[in-house]
């Protein structure tokens, strides 16, 4: 008889907005409920595939949560699994080490919330017999592995670990109870079941090492497909997974090359066109897209001049694909440059050729924006300083954006509108 079950982690309920725009409330509204709904999602899928247990590998929270009202669902999320008698089974990440939620809240006793010494549940299904190996984080900081503070794998048993880690290190990802995935393959357990880097990954070796990644993206830079693994250990104490979709929201960065569109017209068209193909390949309930715009045409200057326009435009095209949001238009388009001595050329053309070709290049032009970047970075608090880069190549780096943008910025101003036929 085959134990089956789910495998999530990285939640983060009731996440704060981080990026997403607020002047769209219903957009808002939709994300910021999101990993709710996904939640919900799993319990639903563990309900369906009347699975044995579910997993959750930390960070259930997203920080010093106070909420009751978040505890209240929680609670009510668990009490369904505990009817239906699937058994769950937390630990606490980096996250949760800070929420009174999980150290207060009561919850149905079919879940096992592991304490910060390691701990081990038998597990008896049919002829089955499964270790489950928990350790919760006891703070917030985990600098060292943790991995020696678990129990060495049950002889004649399907061993399954249960540990938040940053393994090697990913980006965006700071250290925690960091270790080696062919540590862990060493270790003797036949699962690993891994929470923390929002990426889902498969650590090829002798064992299962697993990533799920995270249910539910929060805004774009956890773009993509999100999933939860489903597990199910056969009679034969063989191993197999598959990946389940969870995720309500799904976010997508959309890149259009424009060098084709001469009008207005074809532009709104052609980015409709492909927000369509978008929709088609997104498995999610919703697609919150970002719209990047490249190429060389006419129209760049308008573009960018009217992106307030533009963006209005879209979103009413948005309405008319199923449950399909603009979360940001960028706009990287540009002019083809003029060549050869056309005395008749475009006075715009000819001014954005100088701005680029020598002005942005001095060196007191560049200084005084550079100075004015380092201002505004410094006068902002710490954690709101990413954008001036990690380091000094970033950061210069982000002043020659500055330079480039801005003078396109600047030409869109002085060019002419264009009619729908031009």
């Amino acid at each position: 008889m085959a134990f089956r079950f789910i495998h999530t982690a990285d939640l983060h309920l009731d996440s704060p907005l981080r990026s997403l725009a607020m002047r769209n409330g219903e957009l808002a509204e939709l994300v910021g409920d999101a990993t709710r709904q996904a939640l919900v999602a799993i319990v639903d899928l563990c309900l369906d595939e009347k699975v044995d247990a579910l997993i959750v590998a930390g960070d259930l929270y997203d920080g010093d949560q106070t909420s009751m009202k978040t505890a209240r669902f929680l609670a009510s999320q668990m009490q369904r699994l505990h009817e239906a008698g699937i058994a769950t089974f937390v630990i606490r990440g980096n996250h949760d080490a800070l929420s009174r939620i999980t150290q207060e809240l009561i919850l149905p006793p079919s879940l096992k919330l592991f304490g910060g010494r390691a701990d081990a549940v038998d597990i008896v299904k049919g002829d089955l017999n499964l270790v489950m190996h928990g350790l919760s984080f006891a703070n917030s900081q985990a600098p060292e592995s943790l991995l020696e503070k678990y129990r060495r794998p049950s002889p004649d048993a399907i061993n399954i670990g249960i540990m938040h880690t940053s393994l090697a290190g990913a980006p965006g990802h700071d250290a925690y109870a960091p270790c080696k995935a062919s540590d862990l393959h060493g270790w003797g357990f036949d699962y690993w079941a891994l929470g923390h880097i929002h990426m889902r990954a498969q650590h090829a070796g002798e064992r299962m090492v697993i990533m799920p990644g995270m249910p539910q993206g929060r805004d774009i830079n956890e773009a993509g497909r999100k999933t939860v693994t489903l597990v199910t250990v056969h009679d034969d104490r063989s191993l197999s997974v598959e990946e389940r979709p969870t995720s309500i929201a799904q976010f997508e960065r959309i890149s259009l090359d424009l060098s084709s569109a001469s009008t207005w017209r074809e532009a709104v068209e052609m980015i409709e066109k492909g927000l369509g193909a978008a929709r088609d390949q997104t498995r999610s309930e919703h697609l919150v897209g970002r719209i990047m715009l490249s190429g060389e045409t006419p129209l760049s200057w308008q573009l960018k001049r009217d992106r307030d326009l533009l963006l209005t435009e879209i979103e009413q095209r948005a309405e008319n694909i199923c449950k399909t949001w603009i979360e940001k238009i960028e706009i990287a388009t540009n002019v083809a440059r003029s060549t050869g001595d056309d005395s008749a050329a475009d006075p715009v053309i000819e001014l954005g050729a100088l701005m680029r070709d020598e002005i942005i290049h001095q060196h007191g032009v560049r200084e005084s924006i550079r100075d004015l970047a380092l201002e505004l970075r410094d006068d902002l608090p710490p954690d709101a300083r990413g954008f001036g880069g990690a380091d000094q190549t970033a950061f210069e780096a982000l002043v020659d954006q500055l330079l480039s943008e801005g003078s396109d910025d600047m030409l869109a101003r002085l060019k002419p509108e264009m009619s729908e036929t031009d």
